[in-house]
Parts: structure tokens; sequence; C-alpha cells
């Protein structure tokens, strides 16, 4: 009823005089009753939804997810409606990209310090090469120290000589270790003879007690052998080696230096204008650096030099001696003296078994 009373409304025709002015229309009557009767009903529909929401808020409250900020003046626009709920998630966001920012600034300086590191260790490799090649071909000159220039190639021959030296003394040991597990083995079949040939008794029993006590010698001999070679190992493979490392370190310094040193030559006799003064004063700092390098350098060698050769003096005087004294006292069956030749150098057999770990040390 109400829809056919409004339409009604919406088409009559409202008359417009020569002035311009609304005439007096014969439904006026009938459009005010249309209104008052829908006013009525709009506010009795509006008076029951209003109560059916209130009742659902009292007993289920307001969802603060939903709850919306509204920005603007009355009757505005819905631009100005935000979601409390997109705030939370914003700031997680925020803090995400905050760290991944710092995580991505982070890489990017170390690969910038990498860059940095690779462009000046190319740079110092390049001006080494070209000194090196400089240097081989005679056009480029080198630092020369005559005197410890001459100490080096001394210790690089010494070391060549007792490398040899631990090399036979090596094969030495491994041939006497032979014969001597040969004696053990022939005294044992000698002692066994001995007791299935009764009319060689005698006999088969001298020889077995014979290769028994230079079986016994020649362990002990092994003992001092043992320990010269373990001491020509120790001076050759680790102090000389050391003292050879602090050399090659003292070289590499000398090159470094010579190639700077070069460089900043070339520089100097080049035109001083603003650009080059500026690339000789960088010169000379890392001319400077190289030099005091070096200098360093030199000054650890010739230290190492001079107590490699005390130390190198006092442990070879005593292996020698234990090494002559233990091979005569040996091979003249003097067994009292081997003996005490071990004794006197603070050597110490191992029993027969002592070369198997035991189960403990297994575990």
């Amino acid at each position: 009823m109400t829809d056919s009373i409004m339409s009604k409304a919406a088409t009559m025709e409202i008359p417009i005089n020569s002035n311009g002015d609304t005439g007096s229309l014969p439904e006026d009557d009938s459009l005010e009753q249309a209104a008052k009767l829908q006013w009525s009903l709009d506010g009795k529909v509006g008076s029951t939804r209003g109560t059916r929401d209130l009742q659902q808020v009292m007993v289920s409250g307001p969802n603060l997810n939903e709850t919306s900020i509204v920005s603007g003046g009355y009757g505005g626009t819905a631009e100005g409606i935000i979601a409390t709920s997109s705030i939370k998630g914003s700031n997680m966001h925020n803090s995400n990209s905050s760290s991944s920012l710092t995580a991505e600034e982070a890489s990017r300086g170390v690969a910038v310090e990498k860059l940095e590191f690779v462009k000046k260790w190319g740079f110092n490799t390049y001006k080494c090469t070209k000194q090196m090649i400089s240097e081989r071909f005679g056009r480029g000159s080198r630092t020369v120290d005559l005197e410890l220039e001459a100490q080096i190639e001394v210790l690089r021959d010494t070391k060549r000589k007792y490398e040899n030296v631990l090399r036979l003394a090596r094969d030495l040991t491994n041939h006497f270790y032979s014969m001597v597990q040969t004696q053990h083995a022939l005294g044992d079949t000698f002692a066994d003879l001995s007791q299935k040939s009764p009319e060689l008794r005698d006999e088969f029993g001298y020889n077995a007690e014979t290769q028994k006590l230079l079986c016994k010698n020649g362990e002990t001999l092994l003992g001092a052998i043992n320990f010269f070679v373990s001491s020509i190992n120790t001076l050759v493979n680790k102090t000389m080696e050391d003292t050879l490392m602090t050399i090659k370190m003292y070289e590499n310094a000398r090159l470094e230096f010579d190639a700077y040193r070069a460089d900043l030559e070339e520089l100097s006799l080049g035109p001083r204008d603003a650009v080059t003064m500026a690339r000789i004063e960088a010169a000379q700092q890392q001319y400077q650096v190289h030099k005091d390098k070096y200098e360093r350098l030199r000054s650890d060698v010739t230290i190492k030099l001079k107590f490699l050769e005390e130390n190198k003096v006092k442990v070879m005087h005593k292996q020698l001696l234990l090494f002559h004294n233990a091979i005569s006292a040996y091979f003249a069956g003097n067994q009292q003296q081997l003996e005490q030749t071990l004794k006197q150098f603070n050597i110490k057999l191992r029993p027969p078994g002592a070369d198997k770990p035991s189960w403990l040390e297994e575990q």
C-alpha cells in the first residue's frame, strides 16, 4: 500500500505558473497523508530493528577486532574508515621490513669489505709480480744483505745434508730391526732343536743362548738409534723448518718493499702536479709501512739463525756421542757399556709388548 501511494505521489505533475511559482495542487492533501504514513511505517520498523541491535550488543558485546576508526566530519564518505585489525598487521610488516633492511645492510657491508680486500690483494700482487719479472730480466734493482743471504744459503745446504743423514739412519734402523728379528727367530729355532736332538743338545743350546744375547743387545742398540733418529728429525723438520718459514716471510717482505720502492722512485721522476703529489704521498706511506715490515723480519731471521746454530751444535754434539758409544759397545760385545750409554742419555727401552696399546687405550 505504501509503495502504491509513493509511486502515485512520484508520478504527479507539479504545474508551474508564468512567475515560476508552484500553483495550488488539488492533491496536496493526499501527498501530505502519504508522507505521514511513510514516516510512521519507517519509525515502527526502525524502532524494532534498533531494539534487536541493542539486545545483541548487550548479550555479546562489541567485537574489538572489527571496530573501525572513522575520520572526517558527519556525513563524510567511507574513505576515512580504517579497520583496527589492519593496524597490527601493518606494524608487524614494518618490523619485518626493518629487520630485513638491517640484514641486507650488514651483508652489503661484508661484501664491500671483501671487495676492498680483493682489490688491495690484486694491486699488491700486481706490483710484486712486476718487480719479480723485472729482477729476473735484469731491469729492476733488489735490496741485498750479503751477510744474511750467505747465512741463509748455508742453512739450506745444511738442511739438505741433514735430511740425507736422517734418511740413512732410518734405513739402518729398518735393516738392523730385521736382523734382530731374524736373530730372535734363529735363537728360538736352536732352542727347539736342542730339545728334540739329544745328541746335539749342547751345541744347539750354546747357539741359542748366543742368539738370544745378540738379540737383547740389538734391541738395546735399536733404542739408541731410534732416539738418534727422533732427535735429528725434530732438528730438521721442526727447528730448521720453522726458521726457513721465517726466511720465506722475510723474502716476501723484501720483494714487496722493493716493489713499492720502485713505484715511489718512478712517481718521483714524473711531473709534480696536484694529482701526482697526492699519489707520491700515498706511495711514501706504503713504502714506509713495507720498509718497517722488511726490517722487522730481517731482524727476526738474524736472531733465529743465531739461536738455530747454537741449538744445532748442542743437539748434534749429544746425538753423535750417543751414536758412537752405542755402536762401539754393541760391536765390541760390551753389554755393560751399552746399557751404561743408554742410562747416560736417559733413554728408556720399551718392553717387548709396549708397542701395542692396552685395551683401555683402544676404547
